[in-house]
């Protein structure tokens, strides 16, 4: 179901143990209440996927739905 509302894009970092994915997303500004924007329910599933494929490693499929860095150990 699609808020009414202006929108607006965005980007989320999504961060695991091994990678952080920065994922473009789309967030509203309701028309009913704009003291700040908020995130549909679809875009909440596609973070929350983000998050399941960092935390398994699945680089190929994170690379499709946004920016992902590496994380590496310190000196």
């Amino acid at each position: 179901m699609r808020i009414p509302g202006k929108r607006m894009k965005r980007t989320r970092l999504v961060q695991a143990e091994k990678y952080v994915v920065a994922v473009e997303v789309e967030m509203v500004i309701p028309e009913e209440d704009d003291s700040e924007p908020c995130l549909e329910s679809e875009t909440v599933e596609l973070l929350e996927q983000v998050k399941i494929h960092a935390d398994q490693g699945d680089f190929e499929w994170l690379v499709r739905h946004g920016k992902v860095y590496e994380a590496r150990e310190g000196v």
